[in-house]
């Protein structure tokens, strides 16, 4: 099928609908059902490699703590600028369509930050990298050196470093289940690397095509949604207990001691968080100690992150699959005059309807794991976006601070979409003075507030802000209920 034919038929937006492939012949082969307009937000956890019974996954594993190792006989001061370069900057792998990226799959490279973190971190407390006794080896002790090098660090640093082993399980599927006319042979750069050259090296394999690109799937079982296993805001969360594990009572009593001096009851949480920090750099054992307890859950992790990325596709992909269709026969552009603030509200409104009654609020209300941010709120909302006639933009800072989204069509015709969360405390002021200095930056007076509402309080809060500012019957103001305890399930109901 051509790309003219699948643009005259229904949005395909997942890889199994634009190739033609049945969802289930993709999870039979153990692959993730990726999204082929915006990347989801899953992640490959190493720890799942770590932890896993396959053996292939744990030599991937391996492989990672090599690398580290011949980097750790690298590192120092003395590294030229091009073996820097070299050896710990890495591109985002774009083609497996993962992360956080917004209206497509072009992400942030792992570049100056991420290497001085790694190098850094080779130095302390990743010294002893494959030489503990009794305890794994984990590249996510990066994630647990500060807030800079996160689970999206994390997980792009290991795809970069089996992204042979992905691409040949890619080129497995394609020669097995596609036609030829769907795939290519691409020569793809840094693709394994050559420790005898110590350089990276390009190798050509034969995979999907998709726009003059190829495409990379993932096996579900490396997959996890949230955080990975071993990371810094569980580390943060259990530090608490860390100290009363130590057996030797000399060494647990000096880490209470010096916690002691850095730590005092008052402080905030982030002075909270760099104290630890302190503490951690001071006794490094305490890491291993940490680690030694989280490979303890090891099958507790497995199930965790399969029951996530299960909840995941199952939301996130079988019902965007039936909102898209829907929606698209409401906003189709050449059956109506349409406006881009009548764009903007229909997704937004296609947008509540996804989350109040078709199962969505379980991707940012997730039992026992918190509310989602802002930010990964967007990236869903982004996929109600699609195959649209207009142009979209995330974020457009036109210099009196960043707008959500602006959609237009031409130069005079451009609308705002702002989301606030319901406990945000200045969202009073925000609805009054922010969305209008938006609006005067963008040129536009038109604009989409949204409001999202986690709990029964925050509705009440939001009723009665609305109600202050008068704008409680204003259409263009719409609240979202994202509530788990209203929402019976479809057999109660």
């Amino acid at each position: 099928m051509t790309e003219g034919e699948r643009s005259m038929t229904e949005p395909r937006i997942y890889f199994s609908e634009y190739f033609g492939i049945s969802s289930q012949t993709l999870a039979d082969y153990g692959a993730f059902d990726i999204c082929i307009v915006s990347d989801l937000p899953m992640f490959i956890d190493p720890f799942l490699l770590f932890t896993s019974k396959k053996p292939e996954y744990q030599a991937l594993h391996d492989q990672i703590v090599i690398y580290l190792q011949f980097l750790q006989q690298k590192s120092g001061a003395g590294l030229a600028s091009g073996d820097i370069k070299n050896w710990y900057h890495f591109k985002e792998v774009k083609q497996n369509w993962l992360g956080f990226t917004l209206f497509g799959n072009d992400g942030h490279a792992l570049g100056k930050k991420f290497a001085e973190s790694l190098n850094q971190s080779l130095g302390d407390i990743l010294k002893n990298v494959g030489n503990e006794q009794g305890i794994g080896t984990h590249l996510e002790k990066l994630a647990l050196i500060g807030p800079r090098v996160g689970r999206d660090c994390v997980s792009d640093f290991t795809t970069n470093l089996i992204k042979h082993y992905l691409l040949r399980f890619t080129e497995k599927f394609a020669r097995e289940y596609m036609s030829e006319e769907d795939c290519s042979h691409f020569a793809v750069p840094r693709a394994a690397f050559n420790y005898a050259t110590e350089s990276w090296e390009t190798r050509t394999y034969f995979l999907p095509e998709l726009r003059n690109d190829f495409v990379i799937l993932t096996p579900t079982d490396m997959l996890t949604r949230d955080d990975t296993w071993i990371s810094r805001e569980d580390l943060l969360r259990r530090f608490k207990g860390l100290p009363a594990a130590i057996e030797d009572d000399q060494t647990r009593a000096q880490v209470n001691n010096y916690f002691a001096r850095v730590f005092y009851k008052k402080q905030t949480v982030k002075d909270r968080n760099a104290a630890i920090d302190r503490v951690i750099k001071e006794f490094p054992e305490l890491v291993d100690l940490y680690i030694g307890l989280k490979e303890q859950e090891g099958d507790e992790a497995r199930a965790a992150s399969k029951a996530k990325t299960d909840d995941t596709h199952k939301v996130l992909v079988a019902q965007v699959k039936r909102a898209v269709p829907d929606l698209q026969a409401k906003t189709d552009f050449y059956d109506k005059p349409w406006t881009s603030y009548e764009e903007a509200l229909e997704r937004v409104l296609c947008f509540k309807d996804y989350i109040e009654n078709k199962d969505g609020y379980r991707l940012i209300n997730r039992a026992g794991e918190g509310f989602s941010r802002e930010a990964e709120v967007q990236l869903y909302f982004g996929l109600i976006w699609c195959y649209t006639e207009f142009d979209v933009n995330r974020e457009p800072n036109n210099g009196r601070g960043p707008v959500d989204f602006k959609v237009s069509y031409g130069a005079g015709d451009k609308s705002l979409i702002e989301f606030k969360l319901a406990s945000n405390p200045s969202l009073a002021r925000n609805l009054e003075r922010q969305v209008a200095i938006y609006e005067a930056a963008n040129g536009t007076k038109k604009s989409v507030k949204v409001i999202l509402c986690y709990t029964a309080e925050e509705q009440e809060k939001t009723k009665r802000v609305l109600r202050e500012l008068e704008i409680d019957n204003d259409s263009s103001v719409v609240v979202i209920d994202a509530r788990r305890d209203n929402k019976p399930s479809a057999s109660k109901a």
